[in-house]
């Protein structure tokens, strides 16, 4: 594994806690880090997170977590001993979202496929 590699899968772990365990903000509850990517230079992190929750619910956990990016930077540079912490990009992970939808279009698909042969055979 090269190094930003290594480094993105101790950095999700570490966010998740600082996320879950450290911040009291009520609209980080029900917020999940799914991934991190980090730059090859080290400097940049782009943190995936999905939240539960209306569009609105949505818009303010992503501004609560850019809000609170300096801290969790701080925290991460005191537990994991770095002189120079990625800069923190919080980004709303569609993917989940899409393949819902994804698997939803299929089942009306399907439906519509099955209703097509059963007018066929009448």
């Amino acid at each position: 594994m090269r190094r930003p590699e290594k480094l993105a899968e101790m950095l999700r772990e570490e966010i998740t806690e600082i996320v879950g365990y450290e911040l009291e903000d009520p609209r980080l509850l029900s917020v999940t880090v799914t991934d991190v990517q980090v730059s090859e230079n080290l400097r940049d992190a782009k943190i995936f997170v999905v939240v539960q929750g209306t569009e609105a619910e949505i818009k303010d956990a992503l501004k609560a977590l850019q809000h609170a990016a300096s801290f969790v930077r701080q925290q991460i540079a005191l537990s994991m001993s770095l002189r120079h912490p990625p800069i923190l990009n919080f980004v709303r992970d569609t993917v989940e979202e899409n393949a819902t939808r994804i698997a939803a279009l299929l089942g009306e698909i399907t439906v519509v496929t099955e209703e097509e042969k059963s007018a066929d055979d009448e």
